[in-house]
Formats: C-alpha cells, sequence, structure tokens
C-alpha cells in the first residue's frame, strides 16, 4: 500500500466522524506496511477532550503492539495535530508523520510552530501537505453544514 492508501484510509475515518457530527479528523497508524490501528475525532460523543483522531489510534496501536514505543510506526492524520497530539506523536516514538491540511489555529507540525524542530528526545520525520486539497474539503463542507444547520433554525 502507498501513502495515499493510507491517507484514504485516514479520510474514511473522518468521514466517519462528520457523520457522526465531530469535526472530521481520521487517523490511521502504519507499521510495515500494515494497518495497526485507526482513530477518529470523538470529542463530542465522548464529552472528552482528549478524544482527538491521533490520540484514539496511538492508543489502540499501544494495546495492539504490547506496548507504548511505536518507532516502527508511521502516523497518517487528515488535519495537522494539535500541541496535544503533537506531544503524543513524540512521546510514543512514531517515526514519521504524514499529514493533510494545515491547521492555522492549532496546528503544532508547522503551521504556529513545530514541535518536532524543539530539542525533544525524539523527532519523527515529517510530510506536511500531502493530499492537503481532499483533506480541507472534508472541514469546509463540514462547517459549510454546521452553519447551514444553524441558520436553517
Amino acid at each position: 500500500m502507498t501513502d495515499r492508501d493510507f491517507m484514504m484510509i485516514a479520510i474514511e475515518q473522518a468521514k466517519l466522524a462528520a457523520d457522526e457530527l465531530e469535526v472530521p479528523v481520521g487517523a490511521v497508524v502504519v507499521r510495515n506496511g500494515e494497518v495497526v490501528s485507526v482513530g477518529r475525532n470523538r470529542r463530542e460523543t465522548g464529552k472528552n477532550a482528549l478524544a482527538h483522531a491521533e490520540i484514539e489510534a496511538i492508543d489502540l496501536a499501544c494495546k495492539k503492539l504490547g506496548g507504548w514505543r511505536l518507532w516502527e510506526c508511521e502516523m497518517y492524520v487528515t488535519l495537522e495535530p494539535c500541541p496535544m497530539c503533537t506531544g503524543a506523536i513524540i512521546n510514543s516514538r512514531l517515526r514519521r508523520v504524514v499529514y493533510g491540511a494545515s491547521d492555522y489555529k492549532a496546528g503544532s507540525c508547522g503551521s504556529i510552530i513545530n514541535l518536532f524542530d524543539l530539542p525533544y528526545n525524539h523527532k519523527p520525520e515529517l510530510v506536511g501537505g500531502f493530499m492537503a486539497d481532499e483533506c480541507a474539503a472534508l472541514l469546509s463542507e463540514f462547517f459549510a453544514g454546521l452553519r447551514k444547520r444553524k441558520n436553517e433554525k
């Protein structure tokens, strides 16, 4: 499978989140070309600020692989990770992160700050803006739909 294939899986997770009226963000953890785990935003349904797609995917990957070090793994995520998720990526030792749309409000992999540039004990390889148009479109459509529903009330 290719980077595009894995990002398409993340996009499918984002669409599932949107169907649940969650901000459409999806994530996939991959090891040796195989999907280990997926995650999607569930903050509203879970009433939990920690329920980001990346956190869910990392948590499930750690459980599946039996350890917290994901140094052989890569993450594909539809939106640039926030500071919390970037910290979780560093702490879990993911070797590579590929994200789609930039986040100019909370992005911590280059848009506002690149936490990977700071002298932490781990620095993942970073690919930003991969399939950005497709990923950004999910967010634009979701928020346009929210505004439309709000105006219809």
